[in-house]
């Protein structure tokens, strides 16, 4: 089945997207977004506010919480050369989000960096106000070790002045280690990135981030720091609108796996095989697992494809703990582990029991692990029994997931919403697909 999976065409999952179809700005209000259902083999075309008509009494929907952090850095030298450091993943706190947003200085992180060539070996400085909400960052000397000089347009506002500085210790071909330290030491990461940094806009929207975005570009649920790219299904709820599906008898749970810059990388390869999938950091808590065993007869959707990914995922985790063991710390999964050929497989509630059973031995209540899943045609989908996502990129990850779940329908559904004026990726219109 590897071979079968890894000899798939990517141009088979391209259509024609004008740039006029990407949304590039968010609608007023975030459940005013068109929403395409497809239903028992039928398409239809409604609105996302009335998505309770069309989901299954049975419902249990799926949160991702991950909170998008301000990872875009940009710094200027004296030169007026312009470095942008994009945060990627960090190494401070053992890869763990949490402990190296909470962490004082100095920070050490896998960053991308844009303007490369323009820096050395200077440490590169610039100076912002904790406690601003429209911050404003400054033209600083290049440090080199010496107290750096604020640009005379800088304007002091009531609140807490801190200098963030970062080095570049190496430099690879996919991604440079930065150490960021800051003044006053004792402020966390999380509080500089605040301060200092901006929304990591997809790439795609060709755009600047503007004030609007910070709300915008963030669900009504975030919870937990650490992604780079919203789970944009996620956008189009609102809390009015999720207290009347928890009226209309609708369940909720919620995982949290962070995005990463991966999301958005395009299948470049003729074939899928020659694709190596991205990797991203999942935790889910021990009463959600549970609550997906009790549940596994009802109707579980993911708001998204990251949280398809998530549960996905644990299904195979799961698998993986029953056939090599409980033994490993340090769980991964990687893109090809489904596509092993096995004469059975486990149910989804025996695969969801053995990472109980783990989180029991090592007595934790969150199950961390990470994932570089790979969802595509003939992958076996276990716990989802549909899907709230958007419009996808062409030649994505994120279609072959689509078909995955949908299999060719996905071009019949792409046409009509491109025929139907429907708007496309992070900030376009939504799609929910059931019993297809």
């Amino acid at each position: 089945m590897i071979k079968e999976v890894q000899n798939i065409s990517i141009e088979d999952y391209n259509y024609p997207l004008p740039d006029e179809r990407i949304a590039k700005y968010p609608l007023a209000e975030r459940d005013a977004s068109k929403l395409l259902v497809l239903k028992n083999g039928d398409i239809i075309s409604s609105n996302f506010k009335n998505i309770s008509d069309f989901l299954p009494k049975d419902s249990l929907l799926i949160f991702n919480e991950t909170k998008v952090v301000r990872a875009r850095l940009q710094f200027t030298k004296e030169s007026g050369a312009a470095i942008e450091i994009f945060c990627l993943e960090p190494i401070t706190g053992n890869g763990d989000y949490q402990l190296a947003f909470s962490s004082s200085s100095p920070s050490r992180w896998r960053c991308l960096v844009g303007n490369s060539r323009r820096w050395k070996n200077d440490k590169l400085a610039m100076e912002v106000d904790v406690r601003l909400q429209d911050h404003k960052t400054t033209r600083l000397q290049e440090a080199n070790g010496q107290q750096p000089m604020v640009n005379s347009q800088w304007s002091t506002v009531n609140g807490q002045k801190a200098t963030l500085y970062a080095e570049r210790l190496e430099k690879n071909d996919n991604y440079s280690v930065v150490e960021f330290s800051w003044e006053p030491a004792e402020l966390s990461f999380a509080e500089i990135l605040e301060a200092a940094g901006e929304i990591p806009l997809p790439p795609y929207l060709h755009r600047e981030a503007e004030a609007s975005d910070r709300e915008r570009y963030q669900t009504v649920f975030a919870k937990h720091e650490g992604s780079v790219a919203a789970p944009t299904a996620g956008l189009h709820f609102t809390n009015e609108l999720i207290e009347k599906l928890k009226h209309d008898g609708v369940a909720f749970e919620e995982v949290t796996l962070h995005v990463g810059a991966g999301t958005f990388r395009p299948v470049s390869s003729e074939k899928i095989g020659e694709h190596e999938m991205h990797s991203e950091t999942i935790a889910v808590r021990k009463s959600c697992i549970k609550n997906l065993i009790k549940n596994n007869d009802k109707t579980i959707i993911p708001v998204g494809t990251t949280s398809m990914r998530t549960i996905e995922s644990l299904y195979w985790m799961g698998v993986m703990l029953i056939e090599e063991g409980l033994e490993e710390r340090n769980i991964h999964l990687n893109q090809w582990f489904p596509y092993k050929e096995r004469e059975t497989l486990p149910s989804a509630e025996e695969s969801l029991s053995a990472i109980l059973k783990y989180m029991e031995m090592y007595h934790t209540d969150v199950f961390h692990a990470s994932t570089a899943l790979m969802i595509a045609p003939s992958c076996k989908i276990n716990i989802a029994k549909a899907l709230i996502t958007n419009f996808h990129q062409p030649k994505s990850t994120l279609l072959l997931l689509v078909s995955a779940l949908i299999g060719d329908k996905w071009k019949d559904v792409y046409q009509y919403a491109l025929d139907n004026d429907f708007r496309f990726l992070s900030y376009g219109d939504s799609c929910l697909f059931v019993n297809a």
